[in-house]
């Protein structure tokens, strides 16, 4: 009888630890899926991301009571659990101002964010949005347009998609505003690149106040990779899951660290790392931004 009763146990156990979210995400106008929508269980470290049919599926381990969901071009949702079936996100409204592309004369280029004397190494960084800010400086005001962006990244696959997003400075110092109106998704060869991406198009001006640039990874059945591995101790099998592709990083000197975790940002600074200085060492993307006029 006691053997049965722990059974049961184990098996409940087990059937709730690895319970999953599933819903689907739809714009609440048009009723169309939308694809690429980052998903947090609010104040747990579990994402996801909804495929190109607007489905996703997430674990769940029995903690956080509400989902938040976030996409370039709709308003922030927090949703019950309870409510996470369909999921409907309402677009943002625009005052759509007039732009002047006539300035726009490419005949000078500067890069920038470039860092010198660093190694740059390639690991996964979970499922979080990691930004790398970018000062104004008075030199840039005859190339003011952002031309492109050149990131490194390292794939075991071909056709991974990242996607990157450029925020504004809010009025505390953190990652603001989405600049640009649409998602700007990436498409990724395999091996070690170093990508440059033309955003001429959406024609961004570096703000006086400085940007940020930030890297999602994108959580969805295109970017994964998965086998079989055994530990070498117990002889226990696991599936072991891995997405792609990874972004190159360095480490640089730092007196923030931005990042987007747990649906909602984070300011990581010296003194929570322990350290007593006004700076601290941190990994940093692998992200230049090319100005031109």
């Amino acid at each position: 009888m006691k053997e049965e009763r722990l059974i049961w146990i184990f098996l409940i156990v087990s059937q709730f630890a690895f319970s999953q979210i599933k819903g689907v995400v739809k714009d609440s106008i048009s009723g169309e899926p939308i694809p690429y929508v980052n998903i947090w269980v609010e104040g747990e470290q579990i994402a996801g991301t909804t495929e190109a049919n607007g489905v996703f599926n997430l674990p769940y381990t029995g903690k956080g009571a509400f989902l938040v969901f976030t996409s370039v071009g709709y308003q922030r949702k927090r949703v019950p659990l309870a409510s996470a079936g369909t999921v409907l996100m309402q677009p943002e409204s625009y005052i759509l101002q007039e732009v002047t592309l006539a300035g726009q004369k490419f005949t000078k280029e500067l890069e920038i964010g470039i860092r010198k004397n660093t190694t740059y190494q390639a690991f996964d960084n979970g499922p979080k949005i990691e930004t790398k800010f970018f000062p104004y400086f008075d030199s840039y005001r005859k190339t003011k347009y952002i031309k492109k962006v050149r990131i490194q990244t390292d794939s075991r696959i071909d056709g991974a998609l990242i996607k990157l997003h450029f925020y504004g400075v809010d009025e505390n110092g953190f990652p603001g505003t989405e600049l640009l109106k649409k998602e700007l998704i990436i498409l990724v060869k395999s091996g070690v690149t170093h990508m440059k991406i033309d955003i001429s198009d959406y024609n961004l001006v570096m703000p006086k106040s400085g940007l940020f640039v930030g890297y999602e990874k994108l959580l969805i059945e295109q970017n994964k990779v998965e086998k079989t591995v055994t530990d070498p101790n117990s002889g226990i099998q696991r599936t072991q899951r891995t997405y792609y592709p990874f972004i190159l990083y360095c480490y640089v000197e730092s007196e923030a660290q931005f990042v987007y975790s747990a649906g909602k940002w984070v300011k990581k600074t010296p003194t929570e790392a322990g350290s007593t200085q006004q700076k601290f060492t941190i990994f940093e993307p692998a992200i230049n931004l090319v100005l031109s006029n």
